[in-house]
C-alpha cells in the first residue's frame, strides 16, 4: 500500500511514476524499499492514467456490498443460574460513576 501511495503523491506532483521517484519519497519518510513490490507497482502502473484507474476503481468499489454486519448473537446463559447480570450491572454503574468523574477532570469546557 505504501508504494501505491507513494506513486499517487509522484502522480500529484507531476512526475513520472518510476522506481526512483517513488523510492524517493519513502526514502525521505525513512521506509525502507522492497525492490520486488516496488518493481511489482511501477509493472502495473506503466503507462497508465491514475485518473483512469480511479475511475475504474471506484466502479468496482460501487458494485462491493458494504452494508453492515448481521446482528451479534445472543448472550449465552451463566452457568450459575442467572446471578451473574445482576452482579454484571452493578459493576458497570461503580464503573461509569467513575468515568464521569474523570471525564469533568475539575473545569469545564463552558466555564
Amino acid at each position: 500500500m505504501r508504494y501505491v501511495a507513494a506513486a499517487l503523491l509522484t502522480a500529484l506532483a507531476g512526475k513520472d511514476i518510476t522506481a526512483a521517484n517513488i523510492e524517493a519519497i519513502l526514502s525521505s519518510v525513512g521506509v525502507e524499499v522492497d525492490k520486488a513490490n516496488l518493481d511489482i507497482v511501477v509493472k502495473n502502473l506503466a503507462g497508465k492514467s491514475i485518473d483512469e484507474l480511479m475511475a475504474e476503481g471506484s466502479t468496482k468499489l460501487a458494485s462491493m456490498p458494504a452494508g453492515g454486519g448481521g446482528g451479534a448473537g445472543g448472550a449465552a446463559a451463566p452457568a450459575d443460574g442467572g446471578a451473574a447480570p445482576a452482579e454484571e450491572k452493578k459493576e458497570e454503574k461503580k464503573e461509569e460513576e467513575e468515568e464521569e468523574e474523570d471525564d469533568d477532570m475539575g473545569f469545564g469546557l463552558f466555564d
